[in-house]
């Protein structure tokens, strides 16, 4: 593998675009479908991508002419299964080829196309496990990555069935020429009304319309190019006689029209069109006919079709437009625990290393941008639009102080946390001074002075109450209307 994760890692490389490739390898025995189910899986890795080609392998068939040397897209196989893709359509094989007991001749039964979406098994140049599993119910699985992506029934989900029906029509009835599939016919006794006029007009002239005032009867719509001048290589015996070419009437521009005036049309009233006899239903009716059905004589019914053809070798028979196709661990079983855990041991690594050397989150958006350049722009709105949204509510939700002169034009109180710290001050220092030893000094004069200057606080804080109180609206009186 060229960019191999795993060191020493390697399988099966196509190498060669627009050739026919083939590889093939016995097994140690057969494989018998009898009770047991049968299990495939291998890895594949697209290391260039797909443009046209297949990846898929073939079991085939255990014949006594078996010649591996000379394995080509002829030789029997009992499935063939695997990833396969041209154009844009992108599919994943599961094709078994299932013996008719009756001729002995063998059809090609066709699962149907799975329902998920399988591109990026095809472009992402990783390295994908694909598993058939085929279980004795006849119930299949495919399987990628070890998640189920197709499933169904042998007996019901190929195309074709598996068993033929049991009638089909008969190739020799053909239909009487008398036969009448006609469900509705034209009225035969129906007539055609005397008034009906079958020639007459769809549109007539409107004759209410008046030709507009200002209307140049006598001016072209297009006149001569009046500044056009004839080429100096212009020959008239070659080219014909030189006309300038039409340019708009600017006498024309301001006027509602030029030319010779004409009734605008309008749809005739008395218009039916051609007569046809109205529709009834046909009395003779028979209905669509077929082909009567017979007892088909290749019916057979095949409730057992898992017990298909054995096989004892695997193959891969290829052409592809894209080169290294890497193939690995190819394995076959019949217990599905055994497959997974050999799935573990070696595609687990893979897929592990693969991982983990995956680019980070960030790189991976850097590489979708450029691929998709819009991208950029719901990068810078995912980004930049809770930026803005912080900024507005972290700059716009601080509260606000309310000042002095809103209070006064609403009935809030307006807390005094001023003036009471002021009066906590003047507390403390008094009792400071009351505990000193200079307070016992104190004359009896500096004690009243304290209390008067105290007083007149105290004052001064009941005038600002009363005049808070008065200025407040609820202190007003109603005015009579």
């Amino acid at each position: 593998m060229k960019d191999t994760k795993l060191p020493g890692d390697k399988g099966l490389v196509l190498k060669s675009r627009a050739k026919h490739h083939a590889i093939s390898a016995p097994l140690l025995r057969p494989f018998t479908f009898d009770s047991m189910p049968l299990v495939i899986q291998y890895e594949v890795n697209f290391q260039s991508g797909i443009d046209c080609g297949g990846a898929y392998l073939k079991l085939l068939s255990e014949t006594p002419g078996l010649d591996l040397d000379q394995f080509v897209d002829k030789t029997a196989y009992t499935i063939m299964f695997g990833p396969d893709k041209c154009g844009e359509d992108y599919k994943l094989h599961f094709i078994f080829r299932h013996k008719n007991p009756k001729t002995g001749h063998y059809e090609e039964k066709h699962a149907k196309k799975p329902d998920a979406d399988l591109r990026s098994y095809f472009t992402d140049k990783k390295t994908h496990l694909y598993t058939l599993v085929v279980n004795a119910d006849n119930s299949f699985e495919v399987l990628v990555d070890q998640t189920v992506v197709n499933s169904g029934n042998l007996l019901k989900d190929m195309t074709p069935p598996v068993n033929p029906p049991a009638e089909i029509e008969d190739p020799d009835d053909h239909k009487p020429e008398d036969w009448d599939e006609r469900p509705k016919i034209q009225d035969p006794d129906a007539v055609k009304p005397e008034d009906w006029d079958e020639d007459a007009p769809a549109q007539i002239p409107d004759e209410d319309a008046v030709k507009p005032d200002g209307w140049l009867d006598d001016e072209a719509e297009y006149i001569g190019d009046p500044d056009a001048i004839k080429p100096d290589d212009w020959d008239e015996d070659m080219d014909g006689e030189w006309e300038a070419p039409q340019v708009p009437n600017p006498a024309c521009e301001s006027a509602p029209g030029c030319g010779p005036w004409k009734r605008p049309m309008i749809d005739n009233p008395s218009y039916k069109g051609k007569w046809k006899p109205p529709m009834v239903d046909n009395p003779n009716y028979q209905g669509i006919w077929k082909p009567r059905k017979i007892p088909n004589p290749d019916y057979f019914e095949d409730l057992e079709p898992f017990k298909m053809t054995p096989f004892s070798a695997l193959g891969l028979e290829l052409w592809s437009m894209t080169s290294d196709i890497f193939f690995d661990n190819f394995f076959i079983t019949n217990d599905r625990n055994t497959a997974e855990r050999w799935a573990a041991d070696s595609w687990g690594l893979k897929k592990a290393a693969e991982g983990a050397a995956e680019p980070g989150l960030a790189t991976q958006m850097l590489t979708a941008a450029e691929e998709r350049p819009w991208l950029w722009i719901v990068y810078v709105l995912t980004v930049a639009l809770p930026l803005v949204l912080i900024i507005v509510f972290c700059c716009t939700g601080k509260e606000k102080k309310t000042p002095a002169a809103e209070y006064k034009k609403t009935d809030e109180p307006q807390p005094d946390v001023k003036e009471e710290e002021e009066e906590e001050e003047e507390e403390d220092k008094a009792e400071e001074a009351k505990s000193s030893p200079a307070a016992e000094d104190k004359s009896d004069e500096e004690e009243a002075a304290a209390e008067e200057e105290e007083g007149e606080k105290e004052a001064t804080t009941e005038e600002r109450e009363d005049d808070i109180l008065r200025r407040s609206p609820r202190s007003r009186r109603l005015r009579k209307d």
